[in-house]
C-alpha cells in the first residue's frame, strides 16, 4: 500500500466523478444511500444505546456507498446486497469493521461531550435529535459557541474515518492503523480535500438556491407546501448521496487501488507525485 501525493486540483475531479458516478446509476445508488439511513435511523430507536449504534453504523454505511460506486462505475449494477459488504468480507474484517464503528461513536459522543461543557448539551441534544431547534435556541451565544466548537472538533475526527473504511476493507489494514494511515492521507494532500470541500459546498449552495427558486414558483402558482418541502427535502437526499459517492474517488488516487476500485478513466485522474 501506497500513498500517493495528488495535485490541488484533484479534489475538483473527486466532485465531477462523484456526480458523473451518481448519474449513471441514481435510482440504484440513491435507494442505497437511503436504505443505509433508514437503517441507521432506525437504530436510534433502540432503547438507551440507539444514537451509539447508529453512529457506529456509520463507516459501514460510507463504505457501501464506496463500494457501489466502484460498482457503477465499472458497470455493475449497485444492489442493496451491499448494504452488508462490511460485515461478509471474513471474521478478522468484520471484527475490524465493529471496532471502526465503536471508535468513531466514542469519537463524535466525545466530541458531543466537550460541547455540552460550553451550553449544557443543548446542543448535543439538537443535533443528535432529541430536541426541537427553535430560534430562541439557535441565537443564545452558549449553543452558537457549542456548535463552532463541535464543528472545529468534527473536522480531525472526520479526516480519521475518511479513508479507514477503505483500508480496512480493501487493503486489510488494523483499525487503529487505518485510523493513522487515512489522516496523514489527508493531511499530506490537504491541498486536493480543501478543493474537494469547497467544490462541495459551492455544489450544495448552488442546489439549494435551486431548490429555494423552485419552491417559491410553486407558491406562487398556489401548489401545496408538502410539494415544496418535498422537494427540498428530495434535494438534500440526492446530493448527499452524490457526495458519499465521490468519497471512494478520493480513496482511489491517495492508495493503490485495489480490485474492484474504479480505474481512472479517459486520463481523468490526477497524477501522484
Amino acid at each position: 500500500m501506497k500513498l500517493h501525493i495528488v495535485p490541488a486540483r484533484a479534489g475538483l475531479e473527486w466532485v465531477r466523478l462523484g456526480i458523473r458516478v451518481f448519474w449513471r446509476q441514481p435510482m440504484a445508488l440513491a435507494a442505497l444511500f437511503f436504505m443505509t439511513m433508514m437503517a441507521m435511523s432506525i437504530a436510534t430507536l433502540l432503547p438507551l444505546v440507539g444514537p451509539a449504534v447508529a453512529l457506529a453504523l456509520l463507516p459501514s454505511a460510507t463504505l457501501a456507498m464506496m463500494v457501489a460506486a466502484g460498482d457503477a462505475t465499472q458497470g455493475r449494477f449497485p444492489t442493496p446486497a451491499l448494504l452488508l459488504v462490511a460485515f461478509r468480507t471474513g471474521r478478522q474484517r468484520l471484527r475490524s469493521m465493529l471496532l471502526l464503528g465503536a471508535l468513531y461513536a466514542l469519537g463524535f459522543l466525545g466530541v458531543m461531550g466537550i460541547s455540552a461543557l460550553l451550553d449544557g448539551g443543548q446542543f448535543a441534544r439538537v443535533y443528535l435529535g432529541g430536541e426541537e431547534l427553535t430560534r430562541a435556541v439557535a441565537e443564545l451565544p452558549q449553543f452558537q459557541a457549542a456548535m463552532w466548537l463541535s464543528l472545529a472538533l468534527y473536522l480531525p475526527l472526520s479526516l480519521l474515518f475518511w479513508h479507514a473504511p477503505g483500508l480496512v476493507h480493501w487493503h486489510g489494514v488494523p483499525p487503529v492503523k487505518a485510523l493513522f494511515f487515512s489522516i496523514v492521507a489527508c493531511l499530506r494532500n490537504i491541498g486536493a480535500f480543501t478543493v474537494y470541500g469547497l467544490a462541495w459546498t459551492g455544489v450544495f449552495l448552488g442546489a439549494g438556491i435551486a431548490a429555494s427558486v423552485a419552491v417559491t414558483l410553486l407558491a406562487l402558482l398556489g401548489l401545496g407546501s408538502a410539494l415544496a418541502a418535498g422537494i427540498m427535502v428530495g434535494t438534500a437526499m440526492l446530493l448527499a448521496a452524490m457526495f458519499f459517492t465521490s468519497v471512494v474517488f478520493s480513496f482511489r488516487d491517495c492508495f493503490e487501488p485495489p480490485e474492484r476500485l474504479p480505474a481512472v478513466e479517459e486520463g481523468a485522474g490526477p497524477t501522484a507525485a
